[in-house]
């Protein structure tokens, strides 16, 4: 700052010819704005890639996470979907019986073990997880219980209840 000015003062004070040929000093003002830049860059880009990693390593768990339980719940979906065509007596949208109930849930696990890749039954929590959803997912008369469809069902299909 006390540089320019000093130039400025310089200019001022020579004469005309004189002036004409400090008229054509150059201040390097572009090459240091330049330099500052690629230091800026060559300090940033690793704090962002180390930035983005660390998210990365963050969020991946949660997104696996979330696309896996999509995962099951749409085969949960795909497989009562099946057990509810199989059954005899069972239809969508319809309260089931017990013993309908129970045939319906083991044969959505049988289907499930047939069918399902092994990765996905084990992050439903194994056949008797996949079996619970089923329970859950069913609409079932008011006296269905766990211990009266649930446990019928698994040990039909050779699991022991949870």
């Amino acid at each position: 700052m006390v540089r320019t000015f000093l130039v400025a003062l310089a200019v001022l004070c020579t004469p005309t010819a004189a002036r004409a040929e400090a008229a054509s000093l150059v201040l390097p003002w572009g090459a240091w704005l330049v330099a500052l830049a690629e230091t800026l860059q060559t300090i940033l880009n690793p704090l962002l890639v180390a930035l983005v990693t660390g998210l990365i390593a963050r969020f991946a768990p949660l997104a696996g996470y979330v696309i896996s339980r999509g995962l099951v719940e749409d085969m949960v979906g795909r497989v009562t979907d099946y057990a509810l065509n199989a059954v005899e007596g069972a239809a969508k949208d319809q309260v089931l019986t017990v013993p309908v109930g129970s045939a319906v849930i083991a044969a959505a696990v049988q289907r499930a073990a047939d069918a399902v890749p092994g990765f996905l039954i084990r992050a439903a929590g194994g056949l008797p997880g996949i079996a619970e959803r089923v329970f859950r997912r069913l609409r079932l008369e008011a006296a269905a219980t766990a211990a009266n469809t649930l446990a019928p069902a698994l040990s039909a299909t050779g699991l022991a209840a949870r």
